[in-house]
């Protein structure tokens, strides 16, 4: 939104429309807002890094010393970033049952959701919720996150199709399986082949529509906790090695019922040329 949107907010008649409306816009001021302050932070390490002393940077930026040091602690992580400028939207998908048309969202899925949003909150973020319909038809907004994989979304489906590392695709004996597109390995997970406390998901940003969206699927849903707790635990190094880019990933993890034990990456992440 621009300064002509905001004078529109101060303007509209309708006060539920303004209440909206001013909602709106006031997320995205706050996501701004946190942006501005990580890429401050992230200016003043690098004219740091180059060898310019505090007291410079601080006459530079109009502050004093003392700020530039609390600048540098109280900024929004660096690693904010990796999810986009925001506002973020998180998407789970509403799984189809004969008895009820609308749908249900399965509990890994809406603990996936959870962990994710407290994850985004944490990074200065202001997260907001999405459920995919069971006819999987949906459209991701920038900064958007899918916890979803292709056999719930079509649109899931042809996004993974873009991937040029990796697919999601059912084998022959119809297992949904993550295959490397180069040499032709396959990554099937553990819980099919008998391990229940272990799946594989595929993680990936990739681009719909000429805009960027995370893609975390497990091959079971389980699968997503477990990518989502990969993220939280290693996000700053993932981060350092993929900037904004596009890029594959495959992680592996173990359970105690829905509490991840264990959590690796099992094939990348690679970044795409």
């Amino acid at each position: 939104m621009d300064t002509d949107e905001f004078e529109q907010i101060r303007a509209e008649k309708d006060p539920l429309r303004q209440a909206q409306r001013a909602t709106e816009l006031i997320d995205v001021y706050k996501n701004r807002s946190a942006e501005l302050a990580r890429l401050r932070r992230t200016a003043i390490d690098r004219a740091y890094a180059d060898g310019r002393s505090y007291t410079d940077i601080a006459k530079a930026s109009g502050v004093t010393k003392g700020r530039i040091t609390q600048i540098r602690k109280s900024a929004p992580p660096v690693a904010r970033a990796f999810f986009g400028v925001g506002p973020v939207t998180v998407a789970i998908p509403r799984r189809a049952l004969d008895e009820r048309p609308r749908g249900v969202i399965a509990s890994e899925d809406q603990a996936a959701a959870d962990a994710m949003a407290e994850l985004l909150v944490l990074l200065g973020h202001q997260p907001r919720s999405f459920e995919i319909p069971p006819s999987g038809a949906w459209e991701p907004p920038a900064d958007a996150v899918a916890i979803c994989g292709p056999k719930s979304s079509h649109v899931t489906a042809q996004a993974i199709e873009s991937d040029p590392y990796l697919s999601f695709e059912p084998d022959v004996e119809g297992r949904w399986v993550i295959t490397d597109r180069q040499t032709g390995s396959v990554f099937v997970s553990p819980y099919d082949v008998g391990d229940k406390t272990r799946d594989i998901a595929y993680v990936a940003r990739l681009v719909r529509n000429n805009r960027q969206v995370l893609v975390v699927a497990g091959v079971h849903a389980l699968g997503s906790i477990g990518a989502v707790e990969y993220l939280r635990r290693n996000l700053d190094d993932l981060f350092g090695v993929v900037k904004e880019q596009p890029f594959s990933l495959v992680v592996a993890s173990t359970f105690d019922d829905l509490t991840v034990t264990e959590t690796e990456a099992l094939w990348g992440p690679k970044v795409h040329s």
